[in-house]
């Protein structure tokens, strides 16, 4: 594009760079006052800035400023102060019974977010952000738990795991009567019938007389771990299976595929990977999620 001569504006009286695009011509106009003030008003700031605060670095150091203002102090006053306040719950969670804890309402919102916290860093990755599990992991929001539902069960069984190195480990195993060739393949089916029937007790897909005879092979095989009631046994790690609660699943093929194979669950053991007051934190927020789901 040609570039014309500077000319003067006919309408505000300032001349023109020559620059023209689409019929508009460039005025060449003078840098507001205003601006010239801001500048100024920024350098000002800026260099009282460097002489006031912590600004240039010199090798090894730094201009301190005339104000001495220490960022990493103040960071640690900070903390320390952080610590004297969580020192003072902290204490109390350590000390205080599990019932009385529950009965505070404002500590038990501390216990809430800094066990939410914790339960997302350690648990989550097998129950899930929810705590509501997955197959082969069990849902922590609900009054089906293996090793007894109580704050005292929850807190040793966080503290021991199950099947774990720790030498008072809880041990637990379902038997493959199956694979193992305990059972007959008939009497494997039958009993898997009964199972299912418990918990799906108005289930039309199921032959009577099947679940009639896996009755009585359950109370030939089953019911020193799951009682004469099948609702499991707290003491050997033994489910309910009365409930709608199933760890692996509770439909026909996944009973049979339990019943058949055996079953053998494994929980890490916690007592040297979090403290103390962070396992008993950790059971305080699980009883509350499983009282909110009931």
């Amino acid at each position: 594009m040609a570039v014309e001569q500077p000319d003067r504006d006919s309408y505000t009286g300032y001349l023109t760079t020559g620059h023209e695009w689409n019929g508009l011509r460039e005025l060449n106009t003078p840098v507001p006052r205003v601006l010239y003030f801001f500048l100024s008003l920024a350098f000002l700031f800026s260099v009282g800035y460097w002489v006031l605060m912590p600004a240039w670095p010199l090798g090894v150091t730094y201009t301190k400023g005339l104000l001495g203002i220490d960022q990493r102090k103040l960071v640690a006053a900070s903390l320390q102060e952080a610590a004297v306040e969580r020192s003072v719950w902290t204490k109390r969670t350590e000390t205080e019974d599990f019932a009385a804890i529950q009965s505070d309402p404002p500590l038990m919102e501390i216990v809430r977010g800094t066990g939410r916290a914790l339960f997302g860093n350690n648990c989550a990755v097998c129950h899930g952000v929810d705590a509501k599990g997955g197959p082969g992991f069990p849902n922590l929001t609900t009054s089906s738990w293996l090793w007894g539902d109580k704050p005292e069960d929850i807190f040793n069984t966080i503290r021991v795991g199950i099947n774990s190195a720790h030498p008072d480990t809880h041990v637990s195993q379902m038997p493959a009567f199956g694979r193992d060739q305990m059972l007959p393949r008939q009497d494997v089916l039958n009993v898997v019938s009964f199972v299912y029937f418990l918990s799906h007790p108005g289930a039309k897909d199921v032959d009577p007389a099947k679940v009639e005879a896996g009755k009585a092979i359950f109370s030939a095989n089953c019911v020193a771990c799951h009682g004469p009631d099948a609702k499991g046994n707290p003491e050997v790690g033994a489910p309910n299976l009365t409930d709608s609660f199933w760890i692996y699943g509770g439909d026909f093929e996944t009973i049979h595929s339990t019943v058949w194979g055996g079953r053998q669950g494994h929980m890490p053991t916690w007592e040297n990977r979090l403290s103390k007051l962070d396992r008993k934190i950790l059971t305080l927020y699980l009883v509350d999620k499983r009282m909110a789901g009931q």
